[in-house]
């Protein structure tokens, strides 16, 4: 068995398809996948340059809980980035970032945390990847950047220890973990955010 490190992003559950529309922005320009529709709970409707079980037939996840993406993204080179690419035929954009895919995406429309916040799961493919995932500060870089521009409330890289690394919290970077000092548990992450009716 390899590797399978995620980061996982947390945000309110009103909030997915804008999540989705950010994710978007960090697809590669060429030689994107045909566009694939998705509906999402609640009607939204979207349009995405991934596949899902590497198909591009609509999907509607509209009473579902749960939708599996393939996706490809777009990353700065650091150190840990240049060492995963090393030996690949891969060019740097105008901007300096090369394409890493694919990359697994899980979204629960209620997360197990809390069943007002949605989750987007994103584990690596491979254990190459899943090493570069925990090395890269590039990496974790884009993923709360990313929960940023999502309106996210927290991200975490779970390296398949009984220990999650948490990197955004409350809308700001943090270094710390989980169980922690603050949290003993996930749960007790969980139940410390603000349900969303009140």
């Amino acid at each position: 068995m390899g590797l399978d490190y995620s980061y996982e992003i947390f945000v309110p559950a009103e909030n997915i398809a804008r999540a989705l529309a950010e994710l978007v922005e960090l697809a590669p320009r060429a030689g994107q996948e045909p566009p694939l529709k998705l509906t999402l709970p609640g009607g939204d409707q979207l349009v995405v340059p991934f596949t899902s079980h590497f198909k591009s037939d609509p999907v509607d996840c509209s009473t579902d809980g749960m939708l599996e993406l393939d996706t490809s993204i777009m990353v700065g080179v650091d150190d840990a980035v240049r060492g995963f690419i090393d030996g690949r035929d891969l060019e740097p954009d105008e901007f300096g970032r090369v394409e890493i895919g694919y990359v697994y995406l899980t979204v629960r429309f209620a997360s197990v945390l809390h069943p007002r916040y949605a989750s987007l799961q994103f584990t690596a493919a491979t254990s190459g990847m899943s090493r570069m995932f925990e090395r890269s500060a590039s990496i974790r870089a884009v993923f709360t950047d990313l929960t940023a521009a999502s309106g996210g409330l927290c991200c975490l890289l779970d390296t398949e220890t009984d220990v999650f690394q948490m990197c955004w919290l409350n809308g700001r970077t943090v270094q710390e973990t989980v169980p922690g000092p603050r949290f003993a548990s996930c749960s007790d992450l969980g139940a410390a955010w603000p349900d969303r009716d009140q």
